[in-house]
C-alpha cells in the first residue's frame, strides 16, 4: 500500500508540534532579541527602533530600519506631521496600499478593487496618498509604494492590528 501524502503531512505537522511544545520557554533576553541590542548602542536617555524585512507577493524584497532618539520626538510638533496619518486614515486609501503591495498597480485596477464608480473618486484618494508620500507614481497611470514606506506603513499597521501574542514589559 502507497503512503498518503495526506497522512505523511499530518504526522510530520504532529512531530513539528511535538517539539515545539517541547522547548522550554525562551528566557526573556531572548524574547527581547531587539530590545536588548537596542539597548546596547543606547546613548542619550532613550530610543524607539523599528525594523523588518518585507517580501511582498510581486516579489520585491525589502529590509529596512529607522531609529530616533526619544527626546527629539517629544520635542517635535506633532501637529507639522498629521498629513501623512491623515491620508491613512479612509478605508478606500487603505484599501488601495493594500492592492498596490499585493502588486495592483494601474489605476484602472485600483478603481476596480476599491469599488470606486468614478475616476475622479480614485484620483482623489490616490492624490492625497502620492502627496504625502504613500504612493509615487511610477509611469502613466501606474503607482508603487516608495521602498522606504514599505516597512514604516506595516509598521504602523501593526500597532493597530492585533497581534495574537504580543511581547510587551513595563519597566
Amino acid at each position: 500500500m502507497a503512503d498518503d501524502p495526506l497522512q505523511e503531512r499530518v504526522a510530520a505537522l504532529e512531530e513539528r508540534v511535538a517539539r515545539l511544545e517541547l522547548r522550554p520557554r525562551a528566557p526573556q533576553s531572548e524574547v527581547f532579541w531587539a530590545l536588548e541590542g537596542l539597548r546596547e548602542r543606547l546613548t542619550g536617555d532613550g530610543e524607539v527602533l523599528f525594523t523588518g524585512v518585507v517580501d511582498l507577493p510581486t516579489g520585491e524584497h525589502y529590509a529596512w530600519q529607522q531609529g530616533a532618539a526619544t527626546a527629539g520626538l517629544l520635542e517635535a510638533n506633532w501637529a507639522d506631521h498629521a498629513a501623512p496619518y491623515a491620508a491613512l486614515g479612509h478605508p478606500v486609501r487603505l484599501t488601495l496600499l493594500r492592492a498596490v503591495l499585493r502588486g495592483t498597480r494601474s489605476a484602472a485596477e485600483l478603481q476596480e478593487t476599491a469599488g470606486l464608480n468614478t475616476t475622479g473618486q480614485l484620483y482623489h484618494h490616490l492624490k492625497q496618498l502620492t502627496a504625502t508620500g504613500w504612493l509615487q507614481a511610477e509611469g502613466r497611470g501606474h503607482y508603487q509604494v516608495p521602498a522606504g514606506k514599505v516597512v514604516p506603513l506595516l509598521v504602523l499597521l501593526s500597532a493597530v492590528v492585533p497581534a495574537p501574542n504580543p511581547t510587551t514589559t513595563q519597566e
